[in-house]
């Protein structure tokens, strides 16, 4: 039985991702686009469990990553989850703290 990335270890958490980005690249030589997009979530997921959440504050903006150029500003956080709006837009969005990426 798989445990939650809150009950793990730093090491246990790298150890998790390491095995997530092999898994991830094995998927991409074989085609398997898919699979690779979902690992790729998880890792960022994971990755958040290593970042502290009380480093990213209400009204602070920030690029995403994977879509250069953007601006997400942060309404409110929840546990590892930004929410807030990105570019203009009118509509809430959340993401992990781990695509946020400082200006």
């Amino acid at each position: 039985m798989s445990r939650l990335y809150s009950e793990m270890s730093e090491h246990e958490i790298n150890q998790e991702i390491r095995e997530m980005t092999e898994k991830a690249r094995k998927a991409e030589q074989l085609g398997i686009v898919n699979e690779v997009a979902v690992y790729q979530r998880k890792i960022m997921m994971a990755k958040s469990y290593l970042l502290d959440p009380a480093d990213y504050k209400p009204d602070e903006v920030y690029e995403l990553e994977g879509d250069p150029g953007s601006r997400f500003k942060i309404s409110y956080m929840n546990g590892i989850f930004a929410w807030g709006y990105r570019n203009e837009s009118d509509e809430m969005e959340a993401f992990p703290i781990s695509m946020l990426i400082k200006f």
